[in-house]
C-alpha cells in the first residue's frame, strides 16, 4: 500500500514538474524573449506601438485595416497609386508616427520595419547565411509567404544559386520566346472573338486571361511535356495562396498553426495534394528521358547537393512553389496592373503602341525586337514601381547582426517595405505617386537618387533569378495586345489594391477593348 502511494506521489510530482517546465518555457517564449528583443531595440531609440501578450499588435492592425476599407467603400472611386496606404494602412500610420524604422509585433513575432535607404542598402548587399528566411515562413506552408528561393539550409541555397544560374535562365528565356508569343496569340484570339460577338467593343475582365497566359508559359517551361499536370499543380497552388492570404493576421499567434481550424485543414489538405502531384511528376520524369526544362534543372541541382531523400523531396517541392509565385502569379498580376495603367493613361498607351508597331511590323516579337522596346520597358518598370508584386521582403536574423547603426538581435524579423521605398518623394521626386514612365528614360540607374531602392525583383545577391524570364513574358504579351487593341478602363473597374501574398486588384480589372 505504501509502495502504491509512493508511486502515485512520484507520478504526481513528475506531472507537476513537467507542467511547471511547460509553464516556464511558455513564459520565456511568450513574454520574456519578446520583451528582451524589444528592449534591445528600444535602447537604440527604436520605437513602435505597444503590443499585447500573445496577439502583439494584431488587434490594432485589424482595426486600422477595417477603418480604411470602410472609408474606401464609402468614398469616391479615385485612382490613387499610393498602395501602401491601402494595402498596409497600419504600417503607413506607424511609419508617420514612429519614423522610417520602427518595431511591431505580429502575434509573438517581433518585426523591425526598415525604410531608411542606407540601412536597406546594407541589408540588400548582405550575403551572410545568418540573414535567413523567417522561421514562421518555414513552418507555414513553405516559401509561398516569402520572396526569392532561400531555403532553411544555407548551404543548399548557395548550391542552388550556382546551379540555377542567371545564364541558364537566359538560355531558357530564349528557348521559350516562341511559346510566349503563341500563348499571347491565344489571348488575342480570345479577345477578338469576344469583341466580334459583342458588336465591336467588349467589356472584358482581364485577370483570368493573364493567369491563363502566364500559367501556360510557366507550365511548359517547368514541366515540359507534362505541362498539363503542371497546370493542375499551379491551380492548386493558387487555391493554397488564397487560403494562406486569409491567415495573414493570425501568423505569429502562438500555436495557432497547429490547431485544426477550417483554414488550417484546407491548407494542410492542399499542401499534401500539391506535394503528391509534384513528386508524381518527378517520378515519371526519372522513369522517362530527361528534358531541358526548369524541372530538370531542379532535379539535377537536388541530385548533386548530397541531400537525404526527405530533404531532396522538400527541395524540389519548394522550388516548384517558388516558380509558381515568381513565374506565374507575379507575372500575371504585373501584366494586369500594367494594362490598367496604360488604359488610364492613353498618351502612354499610344506611345508604347507606336513603338511596338514600328519595331515588330506585324511580326511576332523575338529577342532582338524586345531589346529595342525602350518605351514599353519604361512603362513596365514604372508599373512595377507603383505596384510591386511582392511589396515586403522579410528576413530573420539567425545571429546578432549590425545594419547601419542598428544592432539587430538574433530572432528578430526584418521587413523591408518595398512599396514605401518605391514611392518616397525624397528619392523619386514630388511626382512619386504618379504614373510617369519618363523617369526610366535613361534606365533604372538614372531613374531616382538611390537606384538600389528599386527592387520589384529583389536586389543584390538574392535578386530573383526569373527576372529576365518575367520581363520577356510581359514584353511579348503587352506588345501583342498593343498591336491589336485600343483599350480604356471600364466603368465597372473599382480601384482597390489588396494583399493576397501579392498586391492584386481586389475586384479585378475590366477593360473596354476594340480592335485597331
Amino acid at each position: 500500500m505504501e509502495l502504491q502511494l509512493l508511486s502515485i506521489k512520484v507520478m504526481v510530482t513528475a506531472l507537476l514538474l513537467g507542467l511547471l517546465g511547460v509553464l516556464v518555457y511558455l513564459f520565456e517564449a511568450l513574454i520574456l524573449k519578446p520583451e528582451r528583443l524589444r528592449s534591445k531595440l528600444g535602447k537604440q531609440g527604436i520605437q513602435g506601438p505597444p503590443p499585447s501578450i500573445l496577439l502583439g499588435n494584431i488587434r490594432e492592425m485589424k482595426k486600422i485595416q477595417s477603418k480604411v476599407s470602410k472609408l474606401s467603400r464609402e468614398g469616391d472611386q479615385v485612382i490613387i497609386h499610393n498602395c501602401c496606404s491601402t494595402v498596409f494602412p497600419f504600417l503607413d500610420q506607424w511609419r508617420k508616427q514612429y519614423g522610417s524604422t520602427f518595431m511591431f509585433s505580429l502575434g509573438n513575432i517581433q518585426i523591425l520595419l526598415i525604410s531608411d535607404p542606407d540601412v536597406v542598402k546594407d541589408i540588400t548587399i548582405c550575403t551572410s547565411l545568418d540573414l535567413g528566411k523567417p522561421s514562421y515562413q518555414h513552418k507555414q506552408n513553405g516559401p509561398l509567404l516569402g520572396q526569392g528561393i532561400l531555403t532553411s539550409n544555407g548551404a543548399v541555397w548557395a548550391h542552388q544559386r550556382k546551379i540555377l544560374a542567371p545564364e541558364l535562365y537566359m538560355e531558357k528565356v530564349k528557348g521559350m520566346m516562341n511559346l510566349m508569343a503563341q500563348s499571347s496569340v491565344t489571348v488575342v484570339d480570345s479577345w477578338n472573338s469576344k469583341i466580334d460577338s459583342e458588336g465591336g467593343v467588349a467589356d472584358i475582365k482581364i485577370d483570368d486571361y493573364m493567369r491563363s497566359f502566364s500559367g501556360d508559359v510557366i507550365s511548359r517551361a517547368c514541366f515540359g511535356s507534362n505541362y498539363s499536370k503542371g497546370e493542375e499543380i499551379f491551380l492548386k497552388l493558387r487555391d493554397l495562396k488564397k487560403a494562406l492570404s486569409k491567415k495573414f493576421f493570425s501568423t505569429g499567434i502562438p500555436g495557432i498553426r497547429y490547431l485544426p481550424t477550417k483554414a488550417n485543414r484546407e491548407g494542410w489538405k492542399l499542401e499534401k495534394e500539391i506535394r503528391a502531384l509534384i513528386l508524381k511528376v518527378v517520378k515519371e520524369r526519372k522513369e522517362a528521358k530527361s528534358e531541358k526544362d526548369l524541372l530538370q534543372m531542379i532535379l539535377e541541382s537536388a541530385t548533386s547537393s548530397d541531400l537525404g531523400q526527405e530533404a531532396t523531396d522538400s527541395f524540389i517541392v519548394d522550388n516548384c512553389k517558388n516558380i509558381y509565385l515568381a513565374g506565374y502569379e507575379t507575372t500575371a498580376v504585373s501584366a494586369t496592373w500594367t494594362l490598367m495603367l496604360l488604359a488610364s493613361n492613353p498618351e502612354w498607351q499610344d506611345k508604347a503602341r507606336a513603338e511596338v508597331l514600328e519595331i515588330c511590323g506585324g511580326e511576332l516579337p523575338d529577342a532582338t525586337m524586345l531589346r529595342k522596346m525602350k518605351t514599353l520597358t519604361m512603362v513596365i518598370n514604372e508599373s512595377l514601381r507603383l505596384y510591386p508584386p511582392v511589396p515586403v521582403v522579410s528576413r530573420e536574423l539567425l545571429e546578432d547582426m549590425k545594419f547601419g547603426d542598428i544592432h539587430v538581435p538574433k530572432g528578430v524579423s526584418i521587413w523591408t517595405l518595398v512599396v514605401t521605398l518605391h514611392q518616397d518623394p525624397n528619392i523619386w521626386g514630388p511626382d512619386a505617386d504618379e504614373f510617369n514612365p519618363e523617369r526610366f528614360a535613361d534606365g533604372v540607374a538614372a531613374a531616382c537618387k538611390l537606384p538600389h531602392v528599386y527592387m520589384p525583383f529583389g536586389v543584390g545577391p538574392r535578386i530573383c533569378l526569373g527576372q529576365n524570364f518575367a520581363m520577356a513574358e510581359l514584353k511579348i504579351l503587352l506588345a501583342l495586345i498593343l498591336s491589336n487593341f485600343k483599350f480604356s478602363l471600364s466603368p465597372k473597374y473599382v480601384h482597390s489594391p489588396t494583399m493576397r501574398l501579392a498586391v492584386e486588384p481586389e475586384h479585378g480589372v475590366n477593360l473596354l477593348l476594340k480592335r485597331l
